[in-house]
């Protein structure tokens, strides 16, 4: 069984994803650890209530990025981890510590990436006036939200939504899929190939999910 370590800034509601995922018994990883670079982030109680050790690292305390990425790689490899998880990790990651943790860190992006890259994607895609829109689950590298594709969701963009309600019908499809692009990796159904991510043969037709809505 594979090791995770979560990265969380907030609520961590992808996190509760995956926790809710092993416990049902649908994701076979042991989460060995979330840690967050803010003390006062609410997924930590979370995690602590379902038996999971938790640390923080405020990145305040530290003079740099690349000082804080090593204090957080240094807590990261205690753990030992086959995968790490960013889970609505609120920081830009420096090129070192990326290349460290090359193929096994995974991001979650809520747009079709490689449209909207960075922040505020649901009001971008508003007032673009695309009619599909959707998440990504990536692999990270150096350059912002722009790894190697794992799995996507798509839904449709109605005539009534709002950002927030965008984000909502998102946001369940985000639940989805990280656990499942999480399950794969620690099946060893995943291989990058040139850049890009190769699923088995069984898996070839289930990258991609498609809303009902839009079917």
């Amino acid at each position: 069984m594979k090791n995770i370590v979560i990265l969380i800034s907030g609520r961590g509601s992808n996190m509760e994803a995956l926790i809710a995922a092993r416990d049902a018994g649908n994701l076979p990883v042991n989460i060995a650890a979330v840690i967050s670079n803010r003390p006062d982030a609410k997924g930590l109680e979370t995690a602590m209530k379902a038996g999971i050790a938790t640390h923080y690292i405020d990145h305040k305390a530290f003079a740099g990025r690349e000082a804080f990425d090593a204090a957080l790689a240094e807590c990261i490899d205690g753990f030992a981890p086959d995968l790490v998880v960013l889970a609505g990790f609120m920081r830009i990651l420096s090129e070192g510590f990326v290349r460290h943790y090359e193929g096994r860190l995974m991001n979650i992006h809520p747009s079709l990436l490689p449209s909207f890259p960075g922040l505020h994607t649901h009001q971008r895609a508003l007032e673009e006036g695309v009619r599909i829109h959707g998440c990504t689950v990536h692999f990270v590298t150096p350059t912002l939200d722009h790894g190697p594709v794992i799995i996507q969701a798509a839904v449709p963009v109605l005539d009534a939504d709002d950002e927030d309600a965008l984000a909502a019908r998102i946001l369940v499809q985000e639940h989805k899929i990280y656990p499942q692009a999480v399950r794969w990796f620690a099946e060893d159904r995943l291989r990058l190939e040139n850049g890009r991510v190769r699923l088995s043969t069984a898996l070839a037709d289930s990258s991609v999910l498609i809303s009902p809505e839009i079917r």
